[in-house]
């Protein structure tokens, strides 16, 4: 398609000149960009399909920036994006790296927060309100949230309290009937009564609150989104806009395979196929999958739980076979720290799965609801890491973020074997809230049975004794340990220690020690940030006696984007970079 309407369009203003049917052409032209777009990057492909004829609706009825849009996630920004300057990383495969996949205010004035979590953009707009009004501004504050966001704790708290602020705020809810995956909980029944009676239920979540109240029956359709919207611009007062719109729109796969176009990998259009086709085999979580299963189809107290990403968890084909041991809390991670503490309370046996990055906004539950209370669920931490993430994504802060709290035994495990052996033990044991970093990276299988018994807290394995040097390499990291070890054999002739600790958590003293006798360095590897984290915890241990220890990670800072392997090479984390370091601390 030649584009001929987005070729006019460089920033918003070139909208309102737009006629009704031009505006229509531009959402088509924009909808055949991002499909060939993300279909050669990958991204977030039906929240992006959905939301186009709003955002062209909202950027030709408000003032951007001075009127400001906060996106909640932003994973539904990249027509916003188009908009506002920055088409061509969208058209041209040359710039297509130029621009990130969130908001990112680096980029353009129309971009006001980095956001990439959810349940958010109520609440940054709230503060952007209150910021208008001690500043005696005049502008519309407009705060959109999709309906999978309103399940978060943060997403309730901030509509209480944009609710009762007499100002202008506007929140605009797009409802496509659909989170990540498929919709949980209590507000989703009435989302669905509001749908269905067109906005005119007595029972409205939103006019309960204290909000005006307008429903858009065709979410997609540019005109009744422009009519609404210049209803409330200038409003004096605190306004909800319940859209309902179809996720994927305009794309028949990703309309009807919602959760699987949620997010996409590079994939052929005219195929369908993966550009890169994922190796076949196991995996950790096709282990994990089937082990959950096997031990749910043997004990009805085993009860699997996920925050809004099933698939992700390795829950996937759980959910079909096991409904009723099976819970989707939505995105409410917080919740589900805690519904877990209180079904391990009376003796049931609950399975937390969390990516890494989400994991952090469980931190006061993991302390207070559970760890205090010292009840013995089983948190699955997945994706824990560096990798090449954005800076809203990343897997490095989840060590010292767990290991640090009082009561939780944070497992790592080396290989297939360790790691059916620790969720073994971790759901059947009874004294202990029990956290396991899942491995991520491909399987590794020594063939050689590991007994489900981790009673013996902080007790390292000594896999090869040596002299000289110790390497205590922590789970996914053993193995890069094992190739320092056999390179420092090879070059400096020194048959290094090499201990896999196993526990995150805490430290073998008794072992630790044993290495003070014929040791002179102790190094440690860990797949996550220095500060705060493992190694750390050896290095204090070590602190007041005759032994030089290294530790090696990540170091403190968000990156956005960068490669694993321009990574390894700043935090040092190859065995070339890491002997040479060795060498130097020996002089």
């Amino acid at each position: 398609m030649s584009n001929n309407i987005l070729s006019k369009v460089n920033e918003p203003k070139d909208l309102k000149v737009l006629s009704g049917e031009e505006l229509n052409i531009l959402a088509q032209e924009i909808r055949d960009v991002l499909i060939k777009k993300v279909s050669k990057t990958g991204g977030h492909f039906g929240p992006n399909l959905g939301m186009i004829e709003a955002t062209i609706a909202m950027h030709y009825v408000f003032n951007s920036p001075i009127d400001k849009i906060v996106y909640d996630v932003s994973h539904q920004s990249y027509t916003h994006k188009i908009l506002t300057g920055r088409k061509n990383a969208f058209i041209n495969p040359d710039e297509y790296k130029t621009v990130t996949g969130y908001t990112e205010p680096s980029e353009s004035e129309h971009d006001f927060f980095i956001v990439g979590h959810t349940s958010t953009s109520v609440s940054l707009a709230c503060g952007l309100a209150k910021a208008r009004d001690i500043k005696g501004g005049k502008e519309n504050i407009i705060a959109v949230i999709g309906d999978g966001s309103l399940s978060g704790g943060e997403a309730y708290e901030g509509l209480n309290n944009a609710a009762t602020s007499g100002k202008n705020i506007i929140i605009l809810v797009n409802d496509n009937d659909m989170s990540i995956a498929e919709n949980y909980g209590g507000l989703y029944k009435n989302l669905e009564l509001l749908r269905k009676s067109n906005g005119n239920a007595e029972n409205n979540f939103f006019k309960a609150l204290g909000f005006e109240y307008h429903y858009i029956d065709n979410g997609n359709d540019i005109e009744s989104l422009i009519d609404t919207f210049s209803k409330v611009k200038d409003i004096d007062h605190p306004v909800v806009i319940h859209m309902h719109t179809i996720k994927g729109k305009g794309y028949k796969d990703a309309e009807e395979n919602k959760e699987a176009f949620h997010w996409v990998s590079p994939f052929n259009l005219e195929t369908k196929e993966p550009v890169n086709k994922p190796t076949s085999g196991e995996s950790y979580r096709s282990i994990t999958e089937e082990f959950l299963m096997k031990k749910a189809s043997e004990d009805p107290k085993v009860v699997a739980i996920t925050a809004g990403t099933p698939s992700s968890v390795s829950l996937g084909n759980f959910r079909n076979e096991f409904k009723n041991q099976f819970i989707d809390v939505g995105i409410a991670e917080e919740h589900a720290v805690a519904l877990a503490s209180g079904i391990a309370s009376q003796g049931g046996k609950p399975v937390v799965g969390f990516l890494s990055s989400f994991i952090q906004r469980t931190y006061d539950q993991l302390s207070q609801d559970l760890a205090i209370n010292n009840n013995p669920a089983l948190i699955m931490v997945y994706g824990g890491g560096i990798t090449g993430g954005d800076v809203t994504h990343l897997g490095i802060f989840d060590i010292p973020l767990i290991s640090n709290i009082p009561n939780i035994v944070y497992l790592a495990p080396t290989n297939k074997e360790e790691y059916i052996a620790m969720m073994e033990w971790g759901i059947e044991q009874d004294k202990y809230p029990v956290a396991i970093r899942v491995p991520n990276i491909n399987v590794v299988s020594t063939g050689i049975s590991v007994e489900p018994d981790f009673y013996n807290i902080n007790t390292y394995k000594k896999v090869e004794s040596g002299k000289d040097i110790g390497i205590i390499g922590l789970g996914d990291f053993y193995h890069l340990g094992k190739k320092v070890k056999e390179k420092l054999k090879s070059e400096i002739g020194v048959n290094a220690t090499l201990i896999n600790p196993r526990f995150i958590s805490g430290i073998d003293e008794k072992l630790l020690y044993e290495l003070l006798e014929e040791h002179k360095l102790v190094i440690t590897l860990e797949d996550g940030v220095i500060n705060g984290g493992f190694g750390e915890k050896i290095s204090r241990f070590y602190g007041d006696k005759n032994i030089k220890v290294l530790n090696f990670g990540a170091d403190k800072e968000f990156t956005n984007g960068v490669s694993k392997d321009e990574l390894y090479e700043r935090y040092h984390l190859t065995e070339e970079l890491i002997v040479e370091d060795i060498k130097k601390a020996l002089e």
